[in-house]
């Protein structure tokens, strides 16, 4: 006999760890006020009250759903982190790549608002095209710190940890939407689910061990 997963606990434990996230972030926040990482925890705290209000407008039935809550979110994460590497990245060429990814995505969302209704349906070809440009930023910078002296402390370096969990979250999520949007009919939605918790999970447990680890000196002041 099969074990069956416990696939509600882990989605229903995401926006706890989002707030731990935030919280650690926040007594944390004197390692990195002196740069432009001081905007990410303007975003774990949106990101942990946007998780908290969907599940309460979920809960008691306030609106039949709340999918144009998370639109607007995955619009101002992803515009905001096309941003932050577009500010640490060294390389004249990536930079303004970047700035061309940004644009692309954004006039994306708004182009796929004509074919998708966005309270209806979460956004799926601007999600990939951001997932894929956003992973190649995330490479552009590590191509970077291999070429630099400062691989040699990444492990106190919060964005390298942030780095760390995108690249493992949107590479993991990529097939999962795919799998969502065109062959939901051959899998079974809840494990699907629990795989993309999983990975959340482990997107702000980078997070945290950033904020844990990471040096004052280290934190690059950009």
């Amino acid at each position: 006999m099969l074990l069956e997963i416990p696939s509600i606990p882990i989605r229903s434990s995401v926006k706890y760890i989002e707030l731990i996230s935030a919280i650690v972030g926040t007594i944390y926040f004197y390692k990195y006020k002196h740069t432009f990482l001081k905007y990410f925890l303007v975003i774990l705290w949106y990101t942990a009250v946007n998780e908290f209000t969907c599940y309460f407008l979920r809960k008691y039935g306030i609106v039949a759903n709340n999918l144009i809550i998370y639109n607007i979110f995955h619009l101002i994460n992803f515009s905001f982190l096309f941003l932050l590497f577009n500010r640490f990245l060294k390389v004249e060429k990536h930079k303004r790549l970047t700035s061309v990814f940004l644009l692309i995505y954004v006039s994306s969302f708004f182009i796929n608002m004509i074919f998708e209704n966005y309270l209806e349906r979460v956004q799926t070809i601007p999600f990939f095209i951001a997932a894929i440009l956003l992973i190649v930023s995330i490479v552009f910078y590590f191509s970077k710190l291999l070429k630099s002296n400062e691989v040699l402390s990444v492990k106190t370096n919060l964005l390298f940890w942030i780095s760390v969990g995108y690249l493992l979250y949107l590479s993991g999520n990529l097939p999962i939407r795919v799998i969502r949007n065109y062959y939901l009919e051959e899998v079974r939605l809840e494990y699907i689910l629990e795989f993309s918790s999983i990975l959340s999970i482990i997107l702000n447990i980078c997070f945290i061990i950033g904020f844990i680890c990471g040096k004052k000196d280290k934190q690059q002041q950009y």
